[in-house]
């Protein structure tokens, strides 16, 4: 593949393949998220709608958080979502059940009880209610490692490597944060400072060009 420069665009061949967590500090355990609120005076011949995920319940300061839950409705019916005790950091999308934002100094603390939704015009479910606690700084940190590509997309050798992008992110194939690392040789990166939550984390490889490659398969990790 070729560029719109006419560079020919990088393919990490080796996969990001490993992932250790480096413990950098202990959070105490959170008490378990509630139970869904039961739905009941659901009218016969009409099937709720089904709602899953897992929301990170912790976000640092300046990181963007964000989480869309996996809805759908055996009947086939359109879904509409609401969210009750939004933080006041967040906004949410009714139409695809997004819940995202940017926490800054001022929003440090614990946001509790916070309940989304789905329902298809005529019965709603519900995830757990969960809490969301915007930190400072994160304590937590994992290890990536690769192998460098040593291959054009095109199969001709590599020669002008010049470093990689790290993304990473708690919503499966969003990654709102990043880091540029300029060193060709390197094969693993620390990502630290990270709250508790499931990241899953991509690779790219750059060129002297700064032609970028496809994202690598992604790499997941759930830290407590």
């Amino acid at each position: 593949m070729q560029g719109t420069n006419g560079t020919t665009v990088i393919r990490i061949v080796a996969l990001l393949a490993t992932l250790s967590l480096v413990l950098s500090g202990c959070l105490s355990d959170k008490e378990a998220a509630s139970a869904a609120d039961d739905n009941s005076g659901t009218p016969s011949g009409n099937t709720p709608p089904q709602i899953s995920g897992n929301p990170a319940t912790a976000v640092k300061v300046g990181d963007v958080y964000s989480f869309s839950p996996i809805a759908s409705d055996p009947d086939g019916d359109s879904l509409t979502f609401e969210i009750d005790n939004i933080p006041e950091w967040a906004t949410f999308n009714a139409a695809t059940g997004n819940l995202t934002g940017q926490p800054t100094m001022g929003d440090i603390g614990v946001y509790s009880d916070i309940l989304i939704s789905a329902n298809d015009g005529t019965a709603t479910a519900s995830l757990p209610r969960f809490s969301i606690d915007v930190n400072q700084v994160g304590t937590f940190s994992t290890t990536l490692s690769w192998t460098p590509p040593t291959q054009n997309e095109d199969g001709t050798p590599l020669t002008d490597l010049a470093g990689y992008w790290i993304y990473w992110g708690t919503t499966p194939g969003s990654y709102p944060n990043s880091t540029r690392i300029d060193n060709p040789g390197i094969s693993s990166y620390v990502v630290e400072n990270l709250a508790p939550g499931t990241y899953e984390f991509v690779a790219t490889s750059f060129n002297a060009a700064q032609v970028q490659s496809a994202y690598s398969n992604p790499a997941t990790k759930t830290l407590p």
